[in-house]
């Protein structure tokens, strides 16, 4: 019985691949990306510059989509309001659209999936402070990835960003910081090589008689002109300090969403404040090879609740890394990194 209904529902499903009209069988994929991109930028202006096509490339596969939809449909999918305005999408035009996106997401994901499982492609994200860490091992790694044809992409990924991007897979290993209980072990739900810990600190171009050389207490911070960060590592210290509505309790005379611009208002003089900021990175501006001539560096004291540090290493989806043969590029490259760990926390092969 479950052989003739196997075959019925083979039947079924050749019968339903072979009846797909030959109009639809000639749209291609490039077609329905260039249909979302539109749909996205408004125009078939803005969708060419993005794209780096000529502007009548991407109406003639507009118009090519239409005319396939009105005979498959009876309704075309973009129509032009007028000069300067952004197309409309008819209701078939939407759907379409939320069809395109689903397709080429899932078969990028896809090829994705096959070049992990196979080990040809491994993308590794990396914050801007963080790189120097790939940096430190990639030459014991190099020779060994060519000659395997292994292609290592390298993302740029912000702090914030580093979790979403790993649960999302746009990147298979990262590098990055987050806020910790002073000498506790993290507890995180992925696989985590420590590389280092360190402390906050304030730079700072006020004079020495409007802020001292002495560390900070908790209760000075909320009195200081404050540069302060929109989001990311230095947000989570002041929230978990102050609270959710911390910026209410601070005297924030900027918002910066990079450490450079907060460095180069200060560095200008164009505000006179502090910004917090990493030891790292106060003692590379202190040493000249980061912006910021003149700014001083000033610890914070022990009082702040809870005691907080940066803890900065290598993430990897929890228990993937073990499905994978021990040459797999995510293995050697955990491997190298546990080797190359200035606190060798984990074994630098795997259990087993």
């Amino acid at each position: 019985m479950s052989d003739i209904a196997d075959e019925v529902g083979a039947e079924e499903l050749l019968a339903t691949l072979l009846a797909c009209p030959p109009e639809m069988l000639d749209v291609s994929l490039d077609q329905l990306r260039t249909l979302a991109v539109v749909h996205t930028t408004g125009t078939a202006q803005r969708a060419a510059r993005v794209l780096g096509r000529e502007q009548s490339s991407v109406q003639k596969q507009l118009d090519n989509l239409n005319r396939t939809a009105t005979r498959l449909v009876g309704e075309a999918l973009v129509l032009k309001q007028g000069r300067g305005k952004d197309f409309l999408f008819t209701p078939s035009g939407e759907e379409v659209v939320e069809l395109a996106i689903r397709t080429l997401a899932s078969w990028t994901d896809s090829l994705h999936r096959s070049r992990r499982r196979l080990g040809s492609t491994v993308t590794f994200g990396t914050t801007e402070f963080t790189v120097e860490f790939l940096g430190a091992v990639w030459p014991a790694l190099r020779e060994d990835f060519e000659r395997r044809d292994i292609r290592l992409n390298i993302e740029h990924v912000r702090t914030r960003d580093l979790w979403r991007k790993l649960d999302a897979k746009k990147v298979d290993m990262a590098c990055g910081s987050f806020a910790a209980h002073v000498g506790q072990p993290p507890e995180l739900d992925y696989d985590f090589l420590e590389w280092h810990r360190e402390r906050v600190a304030l730079l700072t171009n006020l004079t020495t008689r409007e802020l001292p050389d002495t560390p900070v207490a908790a209760t000075k911070l909320p009195t200081l002109p404050l540069l302060s960060p929109t989001a990311g590592l230095l947000a989570q210290f002041l929230g978990r300090w102050y609270g959710p509505d911390y910026r209410g309790k601070l005297t924030i005379i900027a918002d910066i969403d990079s450490l450079n611009y907060g460095l180069n208002l200060l560095d200008a003089e164009l505000t006179h404040g502090c910004m917090l900021t990493t030891e790292r990175v106060a003692d590379a501006v202190l040493e000249g090879r980061l912006p910021g001539r003149g700014l001083r560096k000033i610890d914070l004291a022990d009082d702040y609740t809870p005691a907080l540090e940066i803890v900065t290493g290598i993430f990897a989806r929890k228990g993937e890394r073990i499905r994978y043969a021990a040459d797999h590029p995510l293995n050697l490259l955990w491997t190298a990194f546990a080797a190359a760990s200035p606190t060798n926390t984990v074994p630098a092969t795997l259990p087993g």
